[in-house]
């Protein structure tokens, strides 16, 4: 007796069997064999690390700024204060956006705002008053607060630090009043 012709793996898969009917199931996808289920955990955008770095710039421009209005005198005023204050307001912001902390990006770009602002009007004023090497100095502190306002308010930022969905809100299981269901809508 002949042997039988030799055929490849993948047209023996079309093929038939006996006692089966229909095309072989496929083979699982090599995650699934190694036991990995559900959604992979989201991972730190790469442009994470340079927000942070950008927010401790915006701290240290705000306590220099501090200590240029501290300097002359050496009291503790109450603008010193609030440089103090905007600083760790600063660093709050990169800590929350580090950890991922739902809506964080709100709190680092509202953290660069005060002092892009801030600046900006003091550019303005020494632009006024004539001082041109000042002006240039407040226009060049401006790369700390625009940096981090452009990195803490782009896409992965803002869906790093998006709300996770899926997550029990604290009050599931509270019965509605009067005895309706709160997934069922008002008629």
């Amino acid at each position: 007796m002949p042997p039988a012709p030799r055929r490849s793996p993948r047209a023996a898969r079309g093929r038939p069997v006996a006692g089966r009917s229909g095309p072989r199931p496929a083979a699982p996808h090599p995650l699934a064999r190694a036991g990995v289920r559900g959604p992979a955990a989201p991972q730190r955008p790469l442009t994470v690390p340079f927000a942070v770095a950008f927010a401790v710039l915006v701290a240290l421009e705000e306590l220099y700024l501090g200590w240029l209005v501290w300097a002359p005198d050496r009291e503790l005023h109450w603008f010193v204060l609030l440089a103090v204050a905007a600083a760790v307001w600063a660093l709050a912001g990169a800590v929350l956006v580090h950890r991922g902390r739902p809506r964080a990006w709100l709190v680092l770009a509202a953290a660069s705002t005060v002092p892009l602002l801030f600046l900006l009007g003091l550019a303005l004023l020494f632009g006024a008053l004539g001082g041109a090497e000042e002006v240039w100095w407040a226009l060049a502190m401006l790369v700390g607060p625009v940096g981090c306002l452009v990195l803490s308010a782009g896409r992965p930022i803002r869906e790093w630090t998006a709300p996770r969905r899926g997550v029990p809100g604290p009050r599931r299981g509270v019965p509605a009043p009067f005895g309706r269901r709160r997934d069922t809508a008002a008629r």
